[in-house]
């Protein structure tokens, strides 16, 4: 039954994303704010088709710490499941993702045109000179600034070295910095064909507020984003 019931809910899934990117690719000529309109109304058919198919729902815990303007979001990354939720969640976030991505037909279009903030992975320097100033721009319009501090997916119960970027814009930017913990993983594993039925719970932690020294913040979002992480991968 867990065979089938992927199958169908990976078909349907990826049937529907494949169809609203090019029944909504007309808006790709429009301003930004019309696209992240579109992309509101694409990601709200996605997650339909999650809550009903999948039987995968999600709870959202702590909003009341997002601060008001703009403020770095610095999540997990267990699952495919989060990229298609930011938006949602965020309304309009900037997400800091790698410009391989910007590459791949149609989809990457969109992550263009709404306001993404690319990186290359291959060229730091030259990745952090680009970053800032696309950074600075999403900040003054008072949009979240998305970035995953381990730079990748990572699977439940693990965790990798986070990266410098998170504290590059923390200093850069002099804003908040609030830790964003998820349980994706638990239905939707990393690089996996088989989805479980169930909650995910995404959960906003109070903000780490600007002008910390370097190594005081990224004790404090490591030690709070992981432990966070944990409890959540036992609910």
């Amino acid at each position: 039954m867990n065979f089938l019931r992927s199958l169908w809910f990976n078909l349907t899934f990826y049937a529907a994303n494949l169809v609203m990117s090019v029944g909504l690719c007309g808006v790709l000529f429009l301003p930004r704010e019309k696209i992240v309109k579109a992309v509101h109304i694409w990601l709200s058919a996605v997650a339909w088709i999650e809550n009903h198919v999948g039987g995968i729902k999600y709870k959202i815990v702590g909003r009341e710490n997002i601060p008001k303007g703009a403020c770095l979001i610095a999540s997990k990354h267990q699952s495919e499941w989060e990229t298609f939720k930011m938006h949602l969640i965020l309304n309009d976030p900037a997400i800091v993702l790698k410009r391989e991505l910007l590459k791949i037909p149609l989809i990457g279009w969109y992550m263009s045109r709404s306001g993404s903030i690319p990186i290359d992975r291959g060229s730091p320097t030259k990745s952090m000179l680009a970053m800032l100033p696309a950074a600075r721009k999403a900040a003054a319009d008072g949009r979240p600034i998305v970035i995953f501090p381990e730079g990748t997916r990572v699977a439940v119960g693990e965790s990798r070295p986070y990266k410098s970027g998170v504290m590059a814009l923390y200093q850069y930017l002099n804003i908040p910095v609030v830790p964003l913990a998820l349980n994706s993983g638990l239905l939707w594993p990393k690089n996996s064909f088989f989805k479980k039925s169930g909650t995910i719970t995404v959960e906003f932690l109070p903000p780490i507020p600007s002008g910390l020294p370097r190594e005081e913040m990224m004790r404090r979002l490591r030690d709070e984003l992981e432990t966070a992480a944990a409890r959540l991968a036992k609910i």
